[in-house]
């Protein structure tokens, strides 16, 4: 029963078929925060060599990954860590990424090295820190890349996820600053160019009963920090809100006009990207507006449905503990949840955490839309753009990026296929 007690050229690619398999290494969430990507830990390929990198705010580390057959730094694929909690796990980030998609074919990576590009993962202290600050990293694994390369090929910029974000204003702000990156290609591997969405009602939900699972850090940690500030086009600060449209955070506001400052874009390199959601609009079989899951209990309780469609005042769920209770609404909200784009088990991570039944199809829905993820061009704060638009039958004058690949399926967030690499290996080799 349900109470609702808290209610320049561009051109688009898109690969006919799968080539390969999906090979996702992800474990359940780790300790209390919830909507990380949590990569399996305890383990990784060591890297060749390790450099230390001071952005001045923020810190990091690069893992150096030759390429087959040296010993030294020739032609540079830098590539940095993505959204999360804490502290980068590069070795686990190489494993995941070089992963083979069928049985019998090298990775990613060990492609690359194969074609004599050396990977070089860039890392971070602080993932969930401010992206400026990280950014400042990103181009110190720059200079050091320069500094230590034999020769002069240039590099290959980029990153996974928030990597994406960060190394792209890492490579503008230097443009600005009138500094060489030596820079031909950037790549971005499913990055939220123009913001992801997690669900409002679990935001609130993470608000709301954190205090039920005393964790440190706690579940809502990761949204409510700088990072997710950032990135999500849509922003909870607390358990209270309900109402009207859903608003961006001021962080995310202002980040958005600093990279606006800088040309939205870098504007010397080749602009790649990868999306893990489908380009031709047809997204997750989500039904706008009904419960994804309904948990009740003696003294609280919790109700999370997809997001309607617009509307006025719509139910998105609630909550209550002892005497306090939550009714949650929106109003002209587009269902984002079923959109086409990368998921993440958002839904069923906080099912987990209410220790609550929830079927397997209603775990996940879109955490970056296709549409963000391809740089569609569109204003990213009032996003006045249909979420399941059809972007295969867009001009390439739409999009900031000169080339994109999208998935055949709307893939987990990040995920690895045989499509995405071989679309990779093609335009890099």
């Amino acid at each position: 029963m349900n109470h609702d007690c808290g209610t320049p050229y561009r051109r688009l690619h898109h690969s006919p078929r799968e080539r390969g398999g999906t090979h996702l290494r992800r474990t359940r969430r780790a300790g209390g925060v919830l909507f990380t990507v949590p990569l399996r830990s305890g383990g990784g390929r060591a890297p060749d060599a390790t450099w230390p990198l001071d952005g001045g705010r923020a810190t990091g580390t690069a893992a150096v990954y030759y390429a087959e057959g040296r010993a030294d730094l020739r032609k540079p694929f830098l590539f940095a860590d993505g959204f999360n909690y804490g502290p980068s796990d590069l070795p686990a980030l190489f494993d995941f990424f070089n992963a083979p998609d069928e049985e019998g074919r090298p990775g990613l990576f060990d492609q690359l090295r194969s074609r004599g590009f050396d990977v070089v993962l860039i890392g971070f202290d602080e993932r969930h820190t401010h992206i400026q600050h990280n950014a400042d990293v990103a181009i110190a694994a720059i200079h050091r890349a320069i500094a230590e390369r034999l020769g002069s090929e240039p590099l290959t910029v980029g990153g996974a996820s928030m990597g994406g974000i960060v190394t792209r204003y890492a490579l503008a702000k230097m443009e600005r600053d009138g500094t060489d990156h030596q820079t031909a290609t950037y790549l971005s591997w499913d990055s939220p160019h123009n913001g992801a969405w997690i669900p409002l009602i679990l935001q609130q939900l993470a608000y709301f009963f954190e205090a039920l699972s005393p964790a440190e850090p706690s579940q809502a940690a990761l949204i409510r920090s700088p990072a997710a500030q950032q990135l999500l086009w849509t922003w909870v600060p607390d358990a209270k809100y309900s109402g009207g449209v859903a608003t961006a955070s001021e962080l995310r506001k202002d980040f958005v006009h600093e990279l606006a400052d800088l040309g939205d874009f870098p504007r010397r390199p080749r602009l790649l990207g990868v999306a893990n959601g489908r380009g031709d609009g047809i997204g997750r079989p989500l039904p706008a507006g009904q419960i994804a899951f309904d948990w009740q209990a003696l003294i609280a309780s919790a109700t999370a449905r997809f997001q309607p469609d617009r509307g006025t005042e719509q139910r998105i769920g609630g909550m209550h503990a002892g005497l306090e209770m939550r009714r949650s609404t929106t109003t002209e909200v587009p269902a984002m949840d079923g959109a086409p784009g990368g998921t993440l088990d958002s839904f069923g991570m906080v099912a987990d955490a209410l220790k609550v039944e929830i079927s397997e199809e209603n775990r996940s829905g879109t955490f970056v839309p296709a549409v963000s993820a391809a740089a569609l061009i569109f204003d990213p704060i009032a996003w006045n753009v249909e979420p399941d638009l059809n972007l295969l039958d867009q001009t390439p004058d739409r999009f900031h990026l000169h080339d994109v690949a999208f998935s055949p399926e709307n893939l987990p967030h990040g995920a690895v296929s045989g499509t995405l690499v071989g679309w990779v290996l093609d335009r890099l080799t």
